[in-house]
């Protein structure tokens, strides 16, 4: 009986890792009857709110689905649009992530991202390298089949150079985007929708899952702590008893 009610109350330590499908930007302006864009911005705005509560929420690792390898098939008025957004963030938002100890990294092909862009982005990265507070994961250009595939890849030309033998799913694990990364503890998605859309699916497979009917841009810090409230009543066995 005691085991019983130990596994119903699960555990309180906060997730060390939490990964978020920011859906619902467009949605949220269209709702309003405002451009897409619009919503996208004010997304943008969220995140700053979440970057800042999720340390003090127990929260070391927080990764964070921007654009995916799917939706270049937006319009281009959006996707250039977003590609802003994006700049401006990383411009805009560095000094104040340096000072408060965020470390930020990008996963996902940058090979399609234009030069600007990812110079800022390595920019941030090399800037930002030895802060601890908070590590910060933007999924930019990213699909989880093109990673996987990408880092099979990877994998054959070690295993072809003689660098690896006999490959284990950890020589795999270091070769994708997220190499010495730890696995996501919870994965959040936004706006009601139920899918995982292509988002770390190896990273994720023990992973626990919330969605959440709230837009991203209405996804305040206040949403955060009720689903951490709710994942510490989870009881995570991993395959066991």
């Amino acid at each position: 009986m005691a085991l019983k009610a130990a596994s119903q109350q699960g555990s309180s330590t906060p997730p060390r890792h939490v990964a978020i499908i920011m859906d619902g930007n467009g949605r949220w302006a269209t709702e309003r009857g405002w451009p897409r864009l619009v919503g996208h911005r004010r997304g943008a705005e969220r995140v700053k709110q979440i970057v800042k509560a999720a340390p003090e929420m127990g929260v070391n690792w927080l990764t964070v689905y921007a654009f995916s390898t799917e939706n270049w098939k937006r319009s281009t008025e959006e996707v250039l649009g977003l590609m802003k957004i994006f700049r401006r963030y990383i411009e805009r938002e560095a000094d104040g992530l340096s000072a408060e100890g965020v470390r930020m990294r990008f996963i996902g092909g940058r090979e399609q991202l234009d030069p600007k862009l990812r110079a800022l982005m390595t920019g941030i990265e090399a800037r930002t390298a030895g802060n601890t507070r908070l590590n910060l994961t933007v999924a930019i250009n990213y699909g989880g089949r093109d990673e996987i595939t990408r880092a099979a890849t990877r994998l054959a030309a070690k295993i072809a150079a003689g660098q690896v033998e006999n490959p284990t799913e950890a020589d795999f694990a270091d070769c994708l985007d997220t190499a010495g990364h730890p696995d996501p503890d919870l994965v959040i998605r936004t706006s009601g929708e139920t899918r995982t859309s292509n988002f770390l699916p190896f990273q994720s497979a023990y992973a626990e899952y919330e969605f959440s009917p709230t837009l991203w841009p209405d996804f305040s810090p206040d949403h955060l702590a009720e689903v951490l409230d709710r994942f510490g009543m989870r009881d995570r066995r991993f395959g066991g008893v």
